[in-house]
């Protein structure tokens, strides 16, 4: 469950956020801003050129879309903050990206599980200017609209592993493509400088079967050879490649199981 709460769009699509909103913002970009430079992928830093969102206040739903409806036929739908996972399938189906129109506090301005407007607006929106990656996406929305919930469990781990979290080869580098990272100065460094943290080769079936947990820096990250490798996997039969994960069973977790407090 959240404590939070979106926000009302109203007919021209605005939405009414505070000055201390607009502080948050300023501080979350241009924090976030001084360590994606050297880290992002060239993909990601031409769609934040494409996009100029502003500092100084929240951007505006209708500007972000202009920009994805010109270059990729994608746009982004204010949403609760918690939708199902059928409504998330079905807009990105459509290619509409869901967001959730609040914003963290200071209290948890550092680390949020919810997404929040900041993580989907500077995490992935950039990315989605991106054609190969905005076609993959779609793929997915699609594929998961038809999956029956046993199946989306192993799908939510493809979109954890790639539009989450997931790291590209550029120029003989590893860069970053997943707005979970990109969205997270800590995990910006982590994901590329850390040694505990595993990089592996990207392996859809490995994928597939690794188990992750959403409150801690992740233990390992899949690497694309480009992203052309995301074309490559909308054009396949993603549900062989499930129904064959599903078979095989999961991987041992690289990670301790959460603790969970009991209430008497």
């Amino acid at each position: 469950m959240t404590s939070y709460h979106s926000k009302p769009v109203d007919a021209q699509g605005q939405i009414d956020w505070t000055a201390e909103e607009h502080q948050v913002w300023q501080a979350l970009v241009e924090r976030q801003l001084a360590v994606v430079q050297t880290r992002a992928c060239q993909a990601y830093l031409d769609g934040l050129k494409l996009l100029d969102l502003p500092r100084d206040r929240v951007p505006a739903l209708r500007d972000i879309n202009r920009v994805l409806a010109r270059e990729t036929g994608w746009q982004v739908e204010p949403v609760a903050a918690l939708i199902s996972f059928d409504k998330f399938f079905a807009l990105l189906a459509q290619k509409k990206f869901p967001v959730a129109t609040f914003l963290r506090s200071r209290q948890e301005f550092d680390y949020l599980q919810e997404p929040d407007f900041f993580h989907e607006i500077f995490g992935h929106c950039a990315m989605l200017t991106h054609p190969d990656f905005a076609a993959y996406t779609h793929t997915y929305g699609q594929m998961g609209l038809a999956a029956t919930p046993e199946e989306r469990v192993y799908l939510a781990r493809l979109y954890w592993f790639t539009v989450e979290f997931g790291l590209v080869k550029e120029a003989g580098a590893t860069k970053i493509y997943g707005g979970g990272i990109l969205s997270s100065p800590g995990e910006t460094v982590y994901a590329l400088d850390d040694a505990s943290a595993k990089r592996t080769p990207f392996d859809l079936h490995t994928v597939l079967r690794t188990p992750y947990r959403i409150d801690i820096m992740q233990p390992q990250y899949f690497v694309l050879e480009d992203l052309q490798q995301l074309y490559t996997l909308s054009n396949m039969d993603l549900m062989a490649h499930v129904k064959q994960a599903m078979q095989a069973g999961l991987l041992p977790p690289l990670f301790e199981p959460k603790e969970i407090s009991h209430v008497e």
